[in-house]
């Protein structure tokens, strides 16, 4: 079996969570199948480097004696924001040579500093989302998904995001017993689909100021399966149809329709995940109707049916 060397780059101001989340999971993979992976942590200097949480993280040596790696992974943190020219450099002369190239949260910003999200896409933190894409116009910025593979070269969202793409990056290598294995003894999911969304519809709404309408969100939240046109919506608001589909955007930053659809894909999910329902019965509940539209909108939104979804992401009843 061949052995995959996994180099974490270190620098001060790293977001602690970014290194040892992905760690920790090729750690659990070689322990479920030793000689499968290496696993080391480097800095420019092969000096301690002080993570932004304070915590001091000392690297296995300097970045320039570890050969190259099958894995790259860059993570984020204040670290990236004003990046030592160094580790850029180090970064656009070693990242092409790995076989992967992956980034966590912020550590996007370095590879496209580095010039080599050129031409792909990708994706970071929700928060460096627009700014990634201000300032580095030739990268196609991504702000939804929670990771993202183009070609060689992969990104994740915020901070545990890093876990989510770890797990992937593991089922690719060691298929999805290993990956199944790893997210029981982490205590998380097997691994979110790469294209689910960052956060849940209500983060990714913004409240919305005057009463009625927060009253709306919250009306849509507790019950996805009622009649959720913006007739009944605008109604339950006191306001025309064309008054509260106005008023809701401005106030909400989406639309109503986006914002019942993101509610009910979100719903539907968690029963998937945490029940036995049956896929009609779920539908009917998450205000489908039919098993079939719940269906095309998974389809839309997360790239997979239904029943695939609960067979990947729905955790395991025993440990």
């Amino acid at each position: 079996m061949t052995q995959r060397t996994v180099l974490v780059v270190l620098f001060d101001g790293v977001q602690s969570l970014d290194v040892s989340g992905p760690v920790e999971v090729f750690a659990g993979a070689e322990t479920y199948a030793p000689g499968t992976y290496r696993i080391r942590t480097a800095s420019l200097d092969g000096a301690p480097v002080r993570a932004s949480s304070g915590l001091t993280l000392v690297p296995d040596g300097p970045l320039d004696a570890v050969p190259r790696p099958h894995t790259l992974l860059v993570p984020g943190g204040q670290g990236t924001r004003r990046p030592d020219p160094r580790l850029r450099d180090w970064v656009r002369a070693h990242g092409p040579r790995a076989d992967r190239l992956v980034s966590v949260c912020t550590g996007a910003i370095l590879l496209a500093e580095a010039g080599l999200l050129d031409g792909r896409r990708a994706t970071t933190h929700w928060a460096y989302c627009a700014k990634l894409a201000r300032d580095h116009p030739a990268v196609e910025v991504d702000p939804d998904p929670v990771y993202v593979r183009d070609g060689h070269v992969a990104t994740s969202a915020g901070v545990t995001a890093g876990i989510d793409l770890a797990l992937a990056l593991v089922e690719e290598d060691l298929g999805r017993d290993a990956a199944l294995a790893v997210a029981r003894h982490l205590v998380v999911f097997l691994r979110r689909p790469g294209n689910q969304a960052q956060f849940s519809a209500q983060l990714a709404a913004q409240t919305a100021q005057r009463e009625p309408l927060r009253d709306v969100q919250q009306w849509i939240t507790e019950h996805p399966g009622a009649d959720l046109t913006v007739e009944a919506l605008a109604a339950r608001a006191r306001l025309s149809p064309r008054h509260f589909a106005r008023a809701f955007r401005t106030e909400t930053g989406t639309t109503p329709g986006r914002y019942v659809d993101r509610v009910r894909l979100e719903h539907a999910r968690r029963l998937l995940e945490d029940t036995a329902d049956g896929v009609e019965e779920i539908s009917r509940a998450s205000g489908y109707g039919t098993p079939e539209a719940m269906r095309r909108a998974f389809l839309k939104a997360l790239g997979t049916a239904p029943a695939e979804y609960r067979r990947r992401f729905r955790p395991a009843t025993t440990p």
